[in-house]
């Protein structure tokens, strides 16, 4: 077996794990409400790790071929465009309650663009994690999206490599590059839950990792100790200073591009203000409250906040 097929096999695995019936509601009312516009919609996040769909709020992602297709508004079809992706919310009645979620609209060929090519880790950085698929709409689809994500796995462990130690193991990598891109977008995630994703799929991690390294063929010396996989790598020192400048650089892009998205949130979820509130304090740990002015002057009323934030040290 060669290792490009190591590397998509756990993703295979992992993709065709059966959702529950509540995820495929959510789905079924999305192929309703958007008819033949939808390529795929993959599941992922908190609600996939755990397993758990019940009060939390479920993370999809909703691939379609042009935009306007699925968005009839100009204005939105042209921000979801310019700034992909738009992020929608929806609830749906399921037996004795209520399934929640946000799915965000990403065209396919945006998708395998930012696993594969772009700068900022968006979209590489998500779709490295597991994935659920809920529905695709040919088997071509299910193929380009397999080969999306590994993508996205190559494309995070190449630019996270140069800036960790010399000696790691799996963990080590991944944690660290989960550090890298939340700060590259508006997320704080602290030290022991980087430890708790990886450890809610370890093995899968571990497998990603061994692949991923012989594939990019990168100076790396690989030596197992007591069942641990431990990774020696040799990059120069121009190497890691490009690498600590590349993040710098997207931690600072990212920010903005963030800001940019909450505020675009702003037209697309209901009660769009209380969204972003909700979602900077999940994120940062910082309690947020709400400004009156920020119901009569959200955009000016926003940016006043993330600055109050950014001043106590919620984002760095």
């Amino acid at each position: 077996m060669d290792f490009k097929t190591q590397l998509i096999d756990p993703i295979r695995q992992q993709m065709s794990q059966p959702a529950s019936p509540a995820i495929h509601a959510l789905a079924e009312t999305l192929l309703a409400n958007y008819a033949n516009a939808i390529d795929a919609i993959l599941f992922y996040g908190s609600c996939l790790r755990t397993g758990e769909d019940r009060g939390g709020l479920v993370d999809l992602y909703v691939l379609v071929d042009r935009y306007h297709l699925i968005e009839s508004r100009w204005l939105l079809a042209t921000l979801n465009k310019l700034l992909p992706p738009n992020v929608f919310y929806m609830e749906v009645p399921f037996e004795d309650r209520v399934v929640r979620a946000k799915y965000a609209v990403l065209s396919l060929d945006d998708f395998t663009a930012g696993a594969c090519r772009w700068y900022h880790s968006y979209i590489w950085g998500r779709f490295a994690q597991p994935i659920g698929l809920i529905y695709a709409r040919n088997d071509q689809i299910v193929q380009s999206i397999q080969s999306a994500l590994v993508q996205a796995v190559l494309r995070f462990v190449a630019q996270v490599l140069p800036s960790i130690p010399a000696s790691f193991t799996a963990r080590d990598l991944w944690c660290k590059g989960w550090t890298l891109s939340y700060r590259a977008e508006l997320r704080a995630e602290r030290p022991h839950k980087l430890v708790q994703l990886y450890e809610a799929a370890a093995h899968y991690y571990e497998q990603l990792t061994r692949s991923a390294i012989d594939l990019l063929s990168f100076p790396i010396d690989v030596q197992k100790t007591n069942g641990t996989y431990r990774y020696t790598a040799s990059f120069s020192d121009g190497a890691r200073r490009k690498s600590r400048l590349n993040w710098t650089v997207r931690s600072w892009q990212g920010k903005l591009l963030s800001v940019l998205r909450l505020l675009k949130g702003l037209l697309t979820f209901r009660g769009g203000v209380d969204y972003i509130l909700w979602k900077i304090e999940r994120h940062s740990g910082e309690k947020v409250e709400g400004p009156r002015q920020l119901k009569r002057c959200p955009l000016i009323a926003t940016f006043v906040i993330f600055w109050k934030l950014y001043r106590r040290g919620a984002y760095r």
